[in-house]
């Protein structure tokens, strides 16, 4: 996404805790989006940016609706990717399902091949190379050669006991209000089975200034390098850095 994007913005680009680079926290019950939207605030602190745009994928739109709460006066618009204030059980199933298996894979091609099984459905069009470059988004080598899922195993128990009732829903909608301050584009994957159509429409409706994009054949949730979401993202930043 970024490589197809005007060169005129600066990306950031997060590993939150526990993941990728970033450090492995030894309370596993930091391991949540409050806590990532505090390390946000201390990165855009620590790097001296008053505003930004927001683009989060899944749990980082989680992030991104909260800082617009947290923090409103430094986000001047944001993308939510295949993420609202509702959540599919049976995405929620499905997720939970695949992060659970933590066993280090013995190379590289055993983990594009597992990757290829369990998200066939969700790019249905992708092929070896396609998932060679997914693997290494998120594998990492180990020592002795094998590589493993680039996260805190201890993750794994909070994506499990994330199944929202009516109560979260209420307020996952009262958070999602709060988005109204600034514009929004939201990317949806065609067949996303976290994100409903029906959601979907009903957040557009919601908010005064919202776009919505679908990814065509394309699943939970879209890598974003799609022809589709490049050009939608780029229209959004170009509007965005227009009202300043």
């Amino acid at each position: 996404m970024i490589a197809a994007l005007p060169e005129q913005y600066q990306f950031i680009a997060v590993d939150v805790r526990g993941r990728g680079l970033s450090d492995r926290d030894k309370n596993a019950e930091h391991y949540s989006p409050v806590t990532y939207v505090g390390d946000m605030a201390a990165l855009l602190d620590h790097l001296k940016l008053d505003r930004v745009a927001l683009i989060g994928t899944s749990m980082g739109g989680l992030m991104s609706m909260i800082m617009m709460k947290a923090m409103p006066q430094r986000v001047r618009g944001v993308v939510l990717n295949d993420v609202g204030p509702v959540f599919e059980t049976a995405g929620l199933n499905r997720i939970a399902a695949y992060t659970s298996n933590n066993e280090p894979m013995a190379g590289w091609d055993d983990a594009a091949r597992i990757v290829g099984e369990v998200q066939a459905d969700i790019f249905p069009d992708y092929g070896p190379e396609q998932w060679m470059a997914f693997a290494r988004r998120t594998y990492r080598e180990l020592s002795d050669g094998r590589v493993a899922l680039d996260y805190d195993p201890e993750i794994t128990r909070t994506v499990s006991q994330v199944r929202p009732g009516l109560l979260t829903r209420i307020a996952m909608w009262k958070l999602y209000k709060e988005m109204s301050k600034a514009p929004l584009l939201l990317i949806r994957g065609e067949t996303s089975d976290i994100l409903s159509e029906k959601t979907a429409a009903k957040m557009i409706k919601r908010h005064p200034d919202a776009q919505l994009v679908t990814v065509p054949r394309v699943g939970h949730a879209p890598i974003l390098d799609e022809p589709e979401a490049v050009q939608g993202i780029r229209n959004f930043l170009a509007n965005v850095e227009a009202r300043t």
